[in-house]
């Protein structure tokens, strides 16, 4: 009964910036635990691109029509998730010196990543919304999974020896999970 009032309270004190408004040039989103402005660019290809530029996210200008500027943003998320995870799983893994057999990015609604008995791991694409120690902290802490399938002392031992500020990590994860869960738009 606690954790759902706690959880409802944070969910009741979230506010989409998106909720009365589809997004547009000048506004921001998230990315790796800062914010991307995103400028209409005109795109002389027909095809529609988004391109990351320091702390801008051009966007094609056909992508402003139509409404399909959150599916282009989405693709895009679920590209540089696939690319940042692999990334970082390839490397944690040989640290931890654990492997997996396959990485896969979804739109899971409640987690953030999951480990099946097969080895294969999942993550949610909207981590790339949070920083990148909290993108580690899951990576970790799924292929810890890999050796303990439980949250034991034995699992958290693992998980604190290759990311010691594991708490934080999820403590942010935990204060943000509203606003990382939220759609673009309505």
């Amino acid at each position: 009964e606690r954790w759902i009032s706690s959880s409802l309270a944070r969910c009741s004190n979230f506010q989409s910036p998106y909720a009365e408004d589809e997004l547009g040039s000048g506004d921001t989103i998230p990315y790796l635990g800062r914010d991307l402005k995103l400028v209409k660019r005109e795109n002389h290809s027909e095809v529609d691109s988004v391109t990351l530029e320091g702390d801008t996210l051009a966007v094609s200008h056909g992508s402003f029509k139509n409404g399909i500027l959150e599916l282009a943003l989405e693709q895009w998320y679920r590209a540089e998730a696939a690319r940042l995870i692999n990334e970082r799983a390839d490397r944690l893994s040989s640290q931890m010196g654990i492997h997996c057999k396959r990485i896969v990015i979804r739109g899971q609604k409640t987690r953030w990543g999951s480990c099946s008995h097969k080895k294969n791991l999942s993550f949610n694409w909207k981590l790339i919304m949070a920083p990148e120690p909290v993108i580690d902290y899951v990576v970790i802490h799924e292929l810890a999974h890999l050796k303990e399938m439980n949250h034991s002392k034995r699992f958290w031992e693992l998980v604190a020896q290759h990311c010691h500020r594991w708490r934080e990590c999820r403590k942010w994860l935990r204060q943000h999970e509203a606003n990382l869960a939220a759609n673009l738009c309505p």
